[in-house]
Order: structure tokens, then C-alpha cells, then sequence
């Protein structure tokens, strides 16, 4: 089965609310973090794509997933819009101000504290906000 939609945007941008909007008009399953942290397997997998040690088989990753939004994979949606050509690009959109108000009192909390050299945090904070998640001008302009 290949993707039908490719989501684009960033995590607080209304990903959950999009997965669950998608799941109900029939593209479903949609792939979103929450498939990725409680299991170990595509935890690890991630974070392999991301640090560039794993060459990610793109149909395998979404096997039996029809649409995709959140990170991890928002971070490749032009890769995946080149590898499943006939899916749509769908981009979630906040008012800049507003998403980084969301960000500060959730995923900026992870992605700021020095003890997260593991995991998925330090590698969104230095392959999305290319290391400065400190700088607010910075982050919304990513």
C-alpha cells in the first residue's frame, strides 16, 4: 500500500486533530509520532534515518499506513512526495506566534533540556532547527 497523503507540517501545526480528520474520511491508518515512541522498533529505526546510518526503504516504513503527518516524517516530505509521487502534499498551518507558544510548553521543553542526548529530541533539534532551539526567531523561521 502507498502513502495517499504526505504530511508537511511541523508538529503543533494541528497534526493530531489532522490524523484523526484523515482516519475518518478513509486514510487511514496515518502514520504520526505516536506510532513511533512505544515501539522500539520504528523508535530505532528513526532515529537511524535521521542520524543518516539507516537508508530508509520508504514502503516498508509505512507499510499498511495510508497517510502520514507529524514528525518524525514531516521532516522527509520531499523525499516522500519524490518516492510515492501520486499522494497529495498536505501542509497543517499555525500562526507563527501561536505554534511557538504551543512549542514552548511542550515539544521546545524536550528538545531544550541538555539530559536528552538520546532519542528523538536531540535529533529534531539539530536535523529540523539545525542545534538552536534557544533562539525564537530562529525556530519560527524553520
Amino acid at each position: 500500500m502507498a502513502l495517499d497523503i504526505i504530511g508537511a507540517g511541523f508538529g503543533r501545526t494541528g497534526t493530531e486533530s489532522m490524523k484523526r480528520a484523515l482516519e475518518i474520511l478513509g486514510y487511514g491508518p496515518c502514520y504520526h509520532m505516536y506510532e513511533v515512541i512505544p515501539n522500539k522498533n520504528r523508535f530505532e529505526m528513526w532515529q537511524g534515518i535521521y542520524d543518516g546510518t539507516v537508508t530508509p526503504d520508504w514502503d516498508a516504513v509505512f507499510d499498511g499506513f495510508r497517510a502520514t503527518v507529524d514528525w518524525p516524517a514531516a521532516r522527509y516530505w520531499r523525499e516522500l512526495a519524490a518516492h510515492f509521487p501520486d499522494a497529495k502534499t498536505l501542509l497543517t498551518y499555525r500562526d507563527a506566534e501561536s505554534w511557538y507558544a504551543s512549542m514552548e510548553k511542550t515539544i521546545l521543553t524536550f528538545l531544550r533540556d541538555p539530559e536528552k542526548t538520546e532519542g528523538m529530541a536531540p535529533r529534531l533539534r539539530n536535523t529540523v532547527f539545525e542545534g538552536d532551539v534557544s533562539d525564537k526567531d530562529h525556530v519560527i523561521a524553520f
